[in-house]
């Protein structure tokens, strides 16, 4: 890379190669890159290998099936990453000169959150038609690495990490509970103690997930183990599973619907709901835009009135 100048890079090199190429960097998977970016795997590995015939040095390299950047890559992922944000600080100070008619709003949510998140922005579009949004829902794992390389303009998440660089305020109630087949054994029973539910399978999400932090904790304050039968990726998943008969679970109240309760059960285990919260925030020190600013006022008075009513209201009558 010393050997060439900087307008020949800049001749050479993209804006759309240093996008693909720092997500890959940064993720050290052209799957998860081309997934991110909404392009197909074959695409990404013919943008890195264009770039690194425009440059002439290698970027990454293989070993195997893990990926690692060359030295001239870790240079490269650095200048694009710089490169990048002082592009979305232009588009960020644009969009505050032009005010709300127009600008981009850039959502990453943990997957819970996609039961209200999508209609939550589908009401904010409408109140303001010339905002581009992007929404990006996955696991706890994936928000905190686009958290820490500041992707996006807010995240929300279930419980946030504890550190001084990220700045994150109390949003919506999340409560933990426990769900069952609607023929499960404790179904019409009360005040079941948790002892009663240690010996029973559980159906997990992954680890390092939220829920799976939640119902971890609850059971060692309590002296138990959490006998795990199976991790699953997804909530409806969980769901199927239980229906299944593999198992019960601790979920969110935000993911059940009355149309689950035809099969499913809340039991009324003690110490349950775990009492646990939504919080939106972002990298401490960040500057918002304007549309950011705006859309958190907006989640604050418009969140409530979208979510269930066994949510706000607190009750167990779905």
């Amino acid at each position: 890379m010393n050997s060439l100048t900087l307008g020949q890079l800049a001749r050479r090199i993209s804006l759309r190669q240093l996008q693909v190429f720092e997500a890959v960097a940064r993720l050290l998977s052209y799957t998860r890159a081309a997934e991110e970016l909404y392009l197909s795997q074959p695409t990404v590995s013919m943008q890195i290998k264009k770039l690194e015939s425009d440059i002439g040095l290698p970027l990454t390299e293989q070993i195997g099936k893990r990926i690692s950047l060359t030295e001239t890559g870790t240079v490269l992922h650095q200048v694009s990453r710089d490169i990048l944000s002082t592009l979305a600080r232009f588009e960020m100070q644009m969009d505050d000169q032009k005010g709300l008619h127009t600008g981009q709003l850039r959502v990453a949510v943990v997957t819970t959150a996609n039961y209200f998140a999508p209609r939550l922005l589908g009401k904010f579009c409408q109140a303001y038609p010339g905002i581009k949004v992007s929404l990006d829902v996955n696991n706890r794992e994936h928000i905190l690495n686009r958290m820490a390389h500041n992707i996006d303009d807010l995240y929300l998440i279930g419980k946030p990490p504890a550190s001084s660089e990220l700045e994150f305020k109390p949003y919506l109630a999340n409560p933990m509970v426990v769900v069952a087949p609607a023929s499960h054994k404790l179904a019409q029973k009360q005040a079941i103690p948790l002892s009663a539910i240690a010996d029973e399978y559980f159906i997990v999400r992954e680890q390092g997930s939220g829920t799976r932090i939640a119902v971890e904790q609850k059971f060692a304050d309590a002296g138990f183990n959490c006998k795990v039968r199976m991790e699953l990726g997804s909530n409806e998943s969980i769901k199927q599973g239980i229906t299944g008969g593999l198992g019960i679970a601790v979920l969110s109240l935000h993911t059940l619907t009355r149309g689950d309760m035809n099969e499913l059960t809340v039991l009324d285990v003690e110490g349950f709901p775990i009492s646990w919260q939504w919080y939106v925030g972002h990298p401490r020190g960040k500057r918002l835009s304007i549309v950011a600013r705006t859309f958190i006022d907006f989640m604050y008075q418009e969140g409530p009135s979208l979510l269930p009513e066994n949510v706000v209201d607190g009750t167990m009558d779905i």
